[in-house]
């Protein structure tokens, strides 16, 4: 039996309560393989699961954490694709806050030659965030004006990727003016807007005649109402996240939660038609457990030859809570990473 570090919340509710300990960690089934982990990248879904404001969160005790890149340390007895001394990055439907993993084969990829492992810890689940998202939701095509919105964070980065690959033109927002200095220096939007009390009139003065038909959505609250205004007819906004609804401490600010509940956009389905509008939605767990399909997204991912994912930050395996609390302060820019020692 291996020895190996987790982090783990004893149930959902403060993020305080998640503790580092040792457990014992069985050798690989037939067809897994066990991965010692390199680097670990946070996603707003870990902080919304611990919070327990996450409709997938486990119940009871739970190690958070959706990706990660290492080494294949050991491989289950069915396993042939895979040997010992392999570099992987993968996708797991939680658990991958920890040191070493046991996980079926068929959840890691490859790290690519030339990506470290922060790199590879940094693009699985919002690489295909932004791919479901504009290509088999968004119907992403060529000359297409799309917003996106937290523009230097993870998602927003690859989105915006993906759509010069298109050739799409995009228009970036951010909640931060330092941000948008980021993003004119190191990607390629073609327009930004800061997030503040002028942002509607700002939006339809960037639009000018170009007609907004596909919004990459994760705000929520008057953000999102205002993008549907602005959106065209035929357009389509893709929901993957409500940021609106996050907290800078450990628990959930329930009377400020149901405040924002009330006061959330209300879109009336019986106006859809007349508006010619589209709302979606996905939860990428759901991807998760379709593997087939899974593969098909990676397969159209990796196509495009995108550059690696922006690592903004960096934190060791023992820095975990000041990391997650960056992250939940809303400062970051790219991905926030987490590594362990070699």
């Amino acid at each position: 039996m291996l020895e190996r570090q987790v982090y783990r919340m004893p149930k959902a509710g403060s993020i305080k309560d998640l503790k580092l300990q040792s457990e014992s960690l069985a050798p690989p089934q037939p067809d897994e393989v066990c991965v010692q982990v390199k680097a670990i990248g946070l996603n707003f879904a870990d902080i919304f699961a611990m919070q327990g404001l996450y409709s997938a969160t486990p119940k009871g005790s739970f190690i958070p954490g959706l990706e990660f890149s290492g080494e294949i340390i050991a491989v289950g007895t069915s396993v042939t694709e895979w040997k010992v001394g392999d570099k992987v990055m993968g996708a797991t439907k939680f658990g991958g806050y920890v040191s070493h993993l046991n996980i079926q084969q068929r959840y890691v990829i490859p790290l690519p030659a030339n990506w470290n492992f922060e790199e590879g810890a940094g693009f699985l689940v919002q690489g295909l965030t932004a791919y479901y998202a504009l290509i088999e939701l968004g119907n992403l095509q060529p000359n297409m004006t799309v917003l996106i919105h937290s523009a230097a964070g993870g998602v927003g980065i690859l989105a915006n990727r993906i759509c010069k690959k298109i050739g799409a033109y995009t228009i970036g927002t951010v909640g931060q003016p330092a941000k948008v200095k980021f993003l004119q220096e190191q990607e390629a939007y073609d327009a930004l807007i800061l997030r503040d009390n002028n942002f509607y009139q700002n939006l339809l003065n960037t639009l000018g005649n170009r007609p907004l038909r596909l919004i990459m959505e994760c705000i929520g609250g008057k953000i999102l109402r205002q993008g549907w205004q602005a959106m065209a007819p035929m357009g389509r906004m893709v929901v993957y996240g409500n940021a609106s609804f996050s907290s800078h401490s450990a628990k959930p600010n329930y009377p400020q939660l149901l405040w924002k509940f009330f006061r959330r956009p209300k879109i009336d389905p019986l106006r859809l038609p007349t508006q010619n509008k589209s709302l979606m939605g996905f939860n990428l767990i759901y991807l998760y457990e379709q593997t087939d399909l899974m593969h098909q997204m990676l397969q159209g991912l990796l196509a495009l030859e995108l550059a690696p994912q922006y690592i903004g930050h960096v934190y060791n395996f023992n820095q975990m809570q000041e990391a997650i609390g960056l992250f939940q302060r809303g400062k970051t820019i790219g991905k926030v990473v987490v590594k362990l020692s070699p």
